[in-house]
């Protein structure tokens, strides 16, 4: 009987970046569906810390460890989708305005970015999106960049909370739209590289 070899190693698998991963998302989704119960803002708050503290400490533990993988990259990825979207429902449930912005920012995540960050699969070297910039540097600073990363995950739900304190209800809207805008901007540059008809600007990591 002829063996499979093994794409992914068990012990990254099972690693710490993972085991954070798991932790943080368990949590942060059982926040959020406490949250979504009560409609207390201090839970939505929490939630949110616990998603993107986490998010930014499994990626950090992984580069330290030297623990990065494809299957962690992935699940990360599967990971900060599940967080967004039950973090965002129950937003939506606790402040029923703030349903226009956060759909258009649900869509631009979970469908534009998802498929975005998803393209490093088609180099077979590639860890995550965060070697992307030896692929593509504008591509890799306007979406996987700190700020780039920050803005995505944070932008939305910020400007939320300001639009809550100061009235200004279409800050979030032009928010949304804009990062709707880098992700059509980001794919339709992809798409024209992958076919050929746009140079690659291959470079340095962005800070």
């Amino acid at each position: 009987m002829t063996s499979v070899p093994l794409l992914v190693r068990p012990a990254l698998l099972l690693g710490v970046p993972n085991r954070i991963t798991l932790a943080r998302t368990v949590i942060a989704m059982v926040v959020a569906t406490y949250a979504f119960r009560t409609g207390e803002l201090t839970w939505l708050v929490v939630g949110y810390f616990t998603y993107w503290f986490g998010d930014s400490l499994d990626g950090w533990v992984a580069r330290r460890r030297d623990e990065e993988s494809l299957s962690g990259a992935v699940f990360d990825i599967v990971c900060d989708r599940a967080c967004s979207f039950l973090l965002a429902a129950a937003f939506m449930a606790t402040y029923p305005g703030t349903i226009g912005p956060l759909a258009i920012y649900l869509i631009q995540f979970g469908v534009l970015d998802t498929m975005l960050t998803f393209s490093f699969l088609l180099w077979p070297w590639m860890l995550s999106p965060n070697y992307f910039y030896k692929v593509d540097r504008p591509i890799f600073v306007w979406n996987w960049s700190k700020p780039a990363k920050a803005l995505n995950t944070g932008a939305v739900v910020v400007s939320l909370v300001v639009a809550g304190q100061t009235g200004a209800q279409w800050l979030p809207y032009a928010v949304a739209v804009a990062a709707c805008v880098v992700k059509v901007v980001s794919s339709y540059r992809l798409v024209m590289i992958l076919v050929g008809r746009q140079a690659a600007a291959p470079g340095e990591a962005a800070a």
